[in-house]
């Protein structure tokens, strides 16, 4: 049903004249019908094992690969390729962190910035080659961070030397989701660490062919358990010139770019555990009795429920507004700033006052409250903490004014 409901011609600006960023268009609202089905019918009953054993949910993410949502942007021509926007990500993120932070995590990574990112700056060839050779459920890395470069992506210090026939590179990467089941990946490097910016240039790596590169023990992470974190060691990994993904020092750029397609799908994220600790606390609120009566006619809690509705609904809309900007091939980097900032400052919001309603039954594991926040902290943290959003946010607005 997936695949059919993905099947839809994709979007075109023309479209959006008759879009209303407050109603979804029939076929995006079928769409997100019936990924949430999918999510309450199989993802939901086994979210907390996968957080508890710290496991891949690998058969899951087969079945969304079966349903065209691990390709959703790439181009249909291609294996897995649902040639959609990043609209429809955002709905099928959201929808998935709903009933596991993990999976949405996953799936947002590998579709926002490999697949993406490979589809709309790899060639032809190299398209061919890494869209064909692995499966749509076979998942892709995207190295970018390091140690001492994690927002300041100009100090990155891994080294691309061009040799003869290719490139070398020498370096480690930090903080790569999915690097464990990655049988691929996109890793930027610096040809010349004097150039800063204009240096970092971005390289496509096939795992299963780059002798020397090691991959690092898990993080024991807080959140987002079932997803893999680790380091990327590179050591003498020789790479050959048909990898280089658009230009030499043409990488800071591609990064930029993308990391605006992955605040929609880390704002996504975080509205899907949102609205999950939103409904959490409902449906506690309404059968625990206090005072004689259910919580829910208490001022108190009604007040921290209403408060938790306006702020997952303010952020809805300026995830999707960016969405559709990004869609409409329009410059985004402020609206996606603004909705990683909102949208992940929600989600820790929503899931606390999800606890503060549900008293010790929120800080015990057998109810999913204590894994929303665990899992909501995140949503502040990668793509670019809520400082660096915000000072994005300050730039883009000031200029607007020059």
């Amino acid at each position: 049903m997936f695949r059919k409901l993905l099947s839809v011609p994709p979007l075109l600006p023309c479209a959006f004249r008759h879009f209303s960023i407050c109603e979804l268009p029939p076929e995006l609202t079928q769409l997100q019908q019936t990924c949430r089905a999918f999510v309450n019918s199989q993802l939901k009953p086994i979210a907390a094992e996968l957080d508890r054993e710290s496991r891949f949910p690998k058969e899951t993410i087969e079945q969304l690969a079966d349903l065209g949502m691990m390709r959703v942007t790439v181009a249909p021509e291609y294996p897995g390729g649902s040639g959609q926007g990043m609209l429809a990500l955002s709905l099928i993120v959201e929808e998935l962190s709903r009933g596991c932070g993990s999976t949405g995590s996953i799936v947002s990574i590998h579709n926002c910035l490999y697949a993406n990112l490979l589809d709309r700056v790899g060639s032809g060839e190299q398209k061919d080659r890494f869209f064909r050779k692995y499966s749509c459920a076979t998942l892709g890395a995207f190295a970018l961070s390091e140690a001492d470069a994690g927002s300041d992506v100009a100090a990155l210090s891994t080294r691309a030397l061009e040799v003869e026939d290719g490139f070398v590179l020498n370096g480690t990467k930090a903080w790569v989701t999915s690097a464990l089941e990655a049988k691929s990946g996109i890793i930027f490097a610096t040809v010349n660490p004097e150039l800063k910016y204009k240096g970092i240039t971005a390289f496509l790596v096939d795992f299963e062919e780059a002798p020397g590169l090691t991959i690092g023990r898990p993080e024991e992470k807080l959140g987002i358990r079932a997803s893999s974190t680790c380091n990327l060691i590179l050591e003498n990994v020789k790479i050959p010139k048909s990898n280089l993904l658009g230009t030499i020092g043409g990488g800071f750029r591609l990064a930029m770019e993308q990391l605006d397609r992955a605040r929609i799908g880390i704002a996504s994220q975080a509205l899907g555990i949102a609205q999950a600790a939103l409904e959490e606390a409902i449906a506690y609120a309404k059968q625990r009795i206090a005072f004689g009566e259910p919580l829910l006619k208490l001022p108190a809690v009604r007040t921290r429920i209403a408060e938790m509705a306006v702020r997952i609904e303010s952020s809805r809309l300026l995830v999707r507004k960016a969405a559709t900007e990004i869609d409409r091939q329009r410059h985004a980097t402020k609206a996606c700033s603004m909705a990683k900032w909102v949208a992940g400052e929600t989600a820790t919001f929503a899931a606390h006052n999800c606890q503060q309603i549900m008293g010790g039954m929120g800080y015990v594991k057998d109810l999913q409250a204590e894994r929303l926040y665990r899992d909501a902290r995140i949503t502040e943290i990668y793509g670019g903490v809520t400082d660096v959003q915000k000072g994005i946010v300050a730039d883009q607005v000031i200029k607007e004014f020059d």
